[in-house]
């Protein structure tokens, strides 16, 4: 028994996949940047921004409808992101802090909007963008509070540790600090979204052959089991939406307080 194996060049190989995160522009022969992952973090903004004014523009002493959800979102950043990292600093960065955590949200939860069925932060450059504006601020505010030797200082320094140990420690938690941190920040966040939405996209597929492509007991049987899957892996993902946005704002909130401070 032979096996004939078609090897292809490296330019016509694409991993499985990845054509769920290849879009061409919304307008044909128009602005290549203007794609559907565009759209979506446009169509984001105006919903974080709706959903803030709504509920701040005309405040009640008693909140009601948008009021008391916006509220629930601010009481929920200010105590369980800002306060525990920037303490009385908390005030001063609940702007920043709060706007990132809904815009996080929305990217995410776009994922399981009917027709959008897309989060924008499964698109590597979109979280890349906040963590680089949370890691220019969090430089800015070191060296602007300590000048650029006390901050290098403040970021090395380890109360006990012997002279002849620095030679070692001070390059490694420069490089976290100022390379490894700044990767990491986004990349926990592209990398949980991106397989969040291959395993969904993949369950439903499985799904929707075998309960319209492959007619049979069997294949009706395991397009049941793919569509509930489907269900499942949705609502867990929905948590992990939720998850990813709180810890995104809470790095983001940890790495400020790192450069108010001038420690790491």
């Amino acid at each position: 028994m032979r096996t004939t194996i078609l090897i292809t060049s490296p330019e016509e190989w694409t991993a499985p996949g990845t054509e769920l995160f290849e879009f061409a522009p919304i307008i044909p022969g128009g602005p290549e940047w203007l794609t559907k992952p565009v759209l979506i973090v446009m169509l984001s903004s105006v919903v974080v921004i709706a959903l803030c004014w709504a509920a701040f523009a005309k405040p009640k002493i008693v909140p009601r409808g948008w009021q008391n959800l916006g509220e629930y979102a601010y009481d929920f950043v200010r105590e369980h992101v800002a306060k525990p990292n920037l303490g009385k600093d908390s005030d001063r960065w609940m702007g920043l802090l709060l706007t990132i955590f809904l815009t996080v949200l929305v990217w995410n939860l776009m994922g399981v909007i009917p027709l959008i069925q897309f989060p924008a932060a499964a698109y590597i450059a979109f979280p890349a963008v906040l963590a680089f504006t949370v890691y220019a601020i969090k430089v800015y505010l070191g060296v602007r509070h300590h000048g650029v030797r006390g901050y290098l200082r403040g970021v090395v320094y380890l109360e006990g540790l012997p002279g002849w140990a620095y030679g070692i420690y001070a390059p490694l938690i420069l490089a976290e600090v100022f390379l490894t941190s700044l990767f990491t920040h986004f990349i926990r966040l592209f990398a949980n979204m991106f397989a969040g939405h291959l395993l969904v996209a993949f369950f439903a597929s499985v799904g929707f052959w075998f309960l319209f492509e492959q007619l049979s007991p069997l294949g009706a049987a395991l397009g049941v089991l793919g569509v509930a899957m489907t269900v499942l892996i949705t609502a867990f993902e929905m948590f992990i939406m939720f998850l990813q946005a709180f810890l995104f704002a809470m790095l983001a909130a940890m790495y400020i307080a790192s450069g108010l401070h001038g420690s790491h």
